[in-house]
């Protein structure tokens, strides 16, 4: 059986940190925490679990940070995580056996990460990540902010979720406009931005509300032609919230239509372009497009995933679009899929009572 070493780099992390090593400690074998300049008790909590407790200067570079945390490592494999991320209890299981099992040839090892989740727990926004890695294949972290870690070799991908959890978290000070502010010193310092820098450059600008802006760079990103597929995809769906935001409606539709150009349609990008042409009350149009999304459901990648849209939603838009267009069947068989996926929402409970009702009148008329 593997040995295991987790590495994280941490600041201010004293509500959260405690949840996240008592989810993992006894899955590792060695716990590593880099702090890079906790004012709060964030030591004091990792001192509960581990005596390997480094201080690194921060210097506006997420990927020497963690690079740093990895060169500390002794174990065979080495872990990371953040520290507001949890392994939960049946996830715990999973990757206990899965350090049982490991194969030895194995490189690395990419992870289920969920970022939220609905009030039932269940994922709605979920991607892969590579949270595992051989220690002597030396892999590094790449990037000053929204770093990735670049591993090539035998990858095997897990089904193991990790869980990011905020909600016990007061947001650092420190933090707040922090990415955007590195990507703009490294501007006026004359850095060369790669593609991957071009588009969370963009997304920063648009969680900034800077929107006029991120669509410059979401352009010169795409322009460029060399991002990653998924990227390219997120980049038109991003633009389009753009748009959405300024008002802009035409170029919205446009930049959803643009998905298109990269690979086999998207079940969101689908559901947006229906949302459009319900909002305009063409619901004969906008049942295409949920149509076509509800097809596309089973489409498997490896980039972000909003499980609402391959899930209840299309069949929720159905429900309303096939309604309007007369076709009371088709509308309530919708109803019914809807309500497998989300029973307890209440725009489900709305249309049972209203398709009860609608029945029951149908049947007195009778």
């Amino acid at each position: 059986m593997p040995s295991i070493s987790l590495c994280m780099i941490v600041k201010n992390e004293e509500e959260v940190l405690a949840n996240c090593l008592e989810s993992v400690k006894d899955i590792c074998d060695e716990i590593i925490i880099v702090d890079t300049g906790s004012t709060d008790n964030t030591k004091e909590v990792a001192r509960k679990f581990t005596d390997k407790i480094y201080d690194f200067t921060w210097i506006d570079d997420f990927s020497a940070a963690r690079n740093y945390s990895f060169s500390l490592a002794t174990k065979e494999y080495i872990l990371w995580l953040d520290a507001d991320d949890v392994i939960l209890p049946e996830e715990r299981k999973k990757f206990k056996k899965l350090k049982k099992t490991l194969n030895p040839k194995v490189d690395a090892v990419s992870m289920i990460y969920v970022t939220a989740t609905d009030a039932n727990g269940n994922p709605t926004f979920y991607y892969r990540r590579n949270r595992l890695v051989k220690r002597s294949k030396g892999f590094k972290w790449i990037g000053a902010v929204h770093e990735y870690l670049a591993v090539s070799g035998n990858i095997l991908e897990a089904d193991i979720s990790i869980h990011h959890l905020k909600k016990n978290k007061k947001p650092d000070p420190d933090s707040i406009g922090r990415n955007l502010r590195i990507y703009e010193n490294r501007i006026k310092n004359g850095e060369e931005f790669s593609p991957r820098d071009l588009f969370y450059y963009a997304n920063e600008l648009k969680d900034h509300k800077q929107y006029k802006k991120a669509i410059i760079y979401y352009q010169e990103f795409l322009d460029g032609k060399k991002g990653w597929v998924e990227d390219n995809i997120r980049a038109c769906i991003y633009m389009a919230d753009c748009y959405s935001y300024l008002g802009d409606k035409d170029n919205e539709l446009l930049s959803l239509f643009k998905t298109f150009a990269y690979d086999e349609p998207r079940a969101e990008a689908c559901c947006r372009i229906g949302d459009i042409f319900q909002g305009r009350k063409n619901f004969k149009i906008a049942a295409f497009w949920y149509e076509l999304a509800v097809k596309m459901k089973n489409k498997k990648t490896g980039g972000f995933n909003h499980a609402s849209y391959t899930t209840w939603y299309p069949h929720l838009a159905l429900c309303v679009s096939y309604w309007q267009l007369g076709n009371v069947e088709e509308s309530i068989k919708h109803h019914e899929i809807t309500k497998q996926y989300i029973p307890n929402d209440p725009k489900v409970i709305y249309n049972e009572k209203f398709f009860q009702n609608y029945l029951k009148n149908k049947n007195k008329g009778k």
